[in-house]
């Protein structure tokens, strides 16, 4: 999902005749976009912390889960 409003030129080939000028508003991210991966990240991370997993503090990009004592699970993204 988007934060903010994001517009693009009419795909090559889904222009509406007559109206070529018209820009299309995008809903969710495009492969392409340079925001695809911080919203995919950002999507990603609330995800996986519903799920009950902690993000380690020296890397954004690993996340941990312990059950019990001694059984954990480590994900590294």
């Amino acid at each position: 999902d988007l934060e903010e409003e994001i517009y693009m030129l009419q795909p090559e080939g889904f222009e509406v005749k007559g109206k070529e000028n018209l820009v299309c508003r995008l809903n969710k991210s495009l492969y392409g976009l340079k925001k695809t991966p911080r919203c995919w990240y950002k999507r990603f991370d609330s995800f996986i912390v519903s799920l009950g997993y902690n993000r380690l503090n020296v890397d954004p990009c690993a996340y941990f889960k312990r059950f019990g004592e001694k059984d954990f699970i480590v994900l590294l993204l």
